[in-house]
């Protein structure tokens, strides 16, 4: 098999699993502290609110239009271009006491203020109760994913990569969103799209170590489990720098060059790959020495048998 990136010496990564897990939890035990002190800051889509989008004859001037709806006194209003230069999406959040539709005809009046030849396409006002619904469904729906993860490891595996998998991938989740509610990043749909992606994208990195320690471990028969781990890893790593390093390519063109509209999805993707690769090596692989994985958890009696006889 061709490799670009060979390596021919086992990498003893296992030689680094206490300090890379004390790493690991600091870095949970941070997330889950922002995630309980700031929260979520979230959008529109959960919180209720209005959405306004219109189109200009040209490219959009944002800070222009951002100091138009400054001077209406209306409260975190969110601008950004949405699919084109010349479509512009306005976020306000729902509050009490303000009719949805004066304030669209205040946001319109602002912004033909600066340029009389915009036109709007479409307000859409999305109540309190769908919000508090999208985020109970959200909130369902990462819970489902992590499960049916969890029971595909540990039908396919065993229960001690079934659980150190499902950590290192749920490590991966409260990382991503302890980062959003620490920067008061807006937290979106999209957002929660791109979470759910990651959840799917890190159990497949972990899947390719645990096929090849499963190998390793039937074929490596005078070896340690830690060097058993140790020869997984490195045999995968060219495989990994290859993958992930394409996806990351891609996703950094998102976020750099997609414009608003997918900047928050594209930068929970990076977070959540830089931290898929991580887990997948220097946390689920250690959770397995802590779990006490042995070789008699993959060998069959009659391969017992045979080893006895040689």
């Amino acid at each position: 098999m061709l490799e670009f990136f060979p390596f021919k010496k086992t990498i003893p990564f296992m030689s680094w699993g206490k300090v890379t897990t004390a790493i690991s939890l600091l870095t949970f035990l941070f997330s889950i502290w922002a995630l309980w002190d700031k929260g979520l800051n979230l959008g529109v889509d959960f919180t209720g609110g209005t959405v306004i989008e219109i189109t200009t004859s040209e490219a959009a001037n944002l800070p222009e239009i951002r100091g138009a709806l400054e001077k209406t006194g209306l409260p975190e209003i969110s601008v950004q271009t949405f699919g084109t230069s010349r479509d512009v999406l306005i976020r306000l959040p729902n509050k009490a006491h303000i009719n949805a539709a004066e304030t669209s005809n205040r946001v319109l009046a602002a912004v033909r203020s600066v340029d009389p030849s915009v036109e709007l396409k479409r307000v859409d006002f999305v109540g309190p109760q769908v919000g508090k619904e999208l985020y109970d469904s959200g909130a369902l729906a990462l819970l489902v994913v992590a499960f049916g993860i969890m029971a595909y490891l540990a039908i396919r595996f065993e229960w001690r990569f079934a659980v150190a998998g499902m950590l290192a991938n749920m490590h991966d989740i409260v990382i991503i969103l302890g980062m959003f509610a620490f920067f008061q990043w807006e937290f979106t749909l999209t957002v929660l799209a791109g979470v759910l992606a990651i959840l799917g994208y890190s159990v497949n990195e972990s899947v390719v170590v645990f096929d090849r320690i499963r190998e390793n471990i039937r074929k490596m028969r005078g070896a340690t489990i830690p060097h058993i781990i140790d020869d997984a890893i490195t045999r995968t790593m060219s495989r990994t720098i290859i993958t992930h390093g394409s996806t990351q390519i891609m996703v950094l063109s998102m976020l750099f060059f997609g414009g608003e509209a997918l900047h928050n999805f594209a930068l929970a993707l990076t977070i959540g790959i830089v931290f898929g690769i991580y887990s997948s090596v220097l946390v689920a692989s250690p959770l397995l020495l802590m779990f006490g994985v042995k070789r008699e958890h993959f060998i069959k009696p009659a391969e017992k048998k045979e080893e006895a006889v040689v």
